[in-house]
């Protein structure tokens, strides 16, 4: 998925509301993930892009020993806070792309909604590297999706995006399609034993909870300020309007695959 780099320091202002307000991930990735890499205390783990630790304390349960790389500096603060009960944790506030590992090091290493961030032929062969014989690289992330079935409301929003964010291009939703090509990134880096699996749920939101999930964004954080709150504030009339809510439809997927 093709991302603007320069974006990247936007999640950082918005710490506190990221974690409130933006999602985990479904019990049963975990699962899938465990079966295909049990995760014991001996076991060590990094992940790529903490944020705020949405995907964090399942892997910390176990008792493993993990370090997290976190470009945000408050959101790397956040995180050494949140989980300081945890003795086997630490974080490094740094890009993941300047950041020096061990090789043949690490059993896990996994990138919840963030890897896309970073170049592939600069992610998937450092990942590689760091990995043991054996050990695994998992890749997941949400793909949110409004709904349709309030045509009204879809069609009055995706008028206001062509008003405020006119570059903007209306979502598609994901596919199992997208997943596969996603997966079979891996193989051209030497990874072997690539599946994917893909999740999906649904999330209801106020007009306020809503701007407030948009404020996270990083091309909506991008938008002038005045023009932002305007552009929230029509958004919000609009759910108004149309009912009080809005529906969210999340297509999450994950991607494992093995260095030999």
């Amino acid at each position: 998925m093709p991302t603007d780099q320069s974006l990247q320091w936007t999640f950082d202002t918005k710490a506190a509301i990221y974690e409130c307000i933006r999602p985990g991930y479904e019990k049963e990735l975990y699962q899938d993930l465990f079966q295909y890499i049990p995760i014991v205390p001996s076991s060590n783990v990094v992940e790529i892009g903490i944020g705020t630790g949405q995907a964090t304390k399942p892997f910390l349960q176990t008792g493993c020993q993990l370090c997290a790389v976190e470009y945000g500096k408050a959101m790397a603060n956040q995180c050494k806070q949140r989980f300081r009960a945890y003795p086997n944790f630490s974080v490094i506030h740094a890009p993941f792309e300047e950041t020096i590992w061990t090789q043949n090091t690490y059993d896990l290493v996994y990138s919840a909604t963030a890897f896309h961030w970073i170049k592939e032929t600069i992610g998937y062969p450092k990942v590689y590297d760091m990995l043991k014989g054996g050990g695994v690289f998992a890749r997941f992330a949400n793909h949110p999706y409004v709904e349709k079935k309030n045509k009204p409301l879809h069609d009055a929003i995706q008028a206001l995006y062509r008003i405020y964010m006119p570059d903007s291009k209306e979502p598609l939703e994901y596919t199992e399609d997208d997943a596969s090509a996603i997966a079979q990134i891996a193989a051209h880096y030497g990874f072997t034993d690539i599946v994917y699996h893909l999740y999906h749920r649904t999330r209801t939101f106020s007009a306020k909870e809503y701007t407030a999930l948009l404020s996270t964004y990083s091309d909506h954080i991008a938008i002038e300020e005045t023009r932002r709150n305007e552009f929230f504030s029509q958004i919000e009339a609009s759910i108004e309007a149309y009912g009080g809510t809005i529906t969210i439809e999340d297509t999450i997927d994950l991607e494992l695959a093995r260095k030999p």
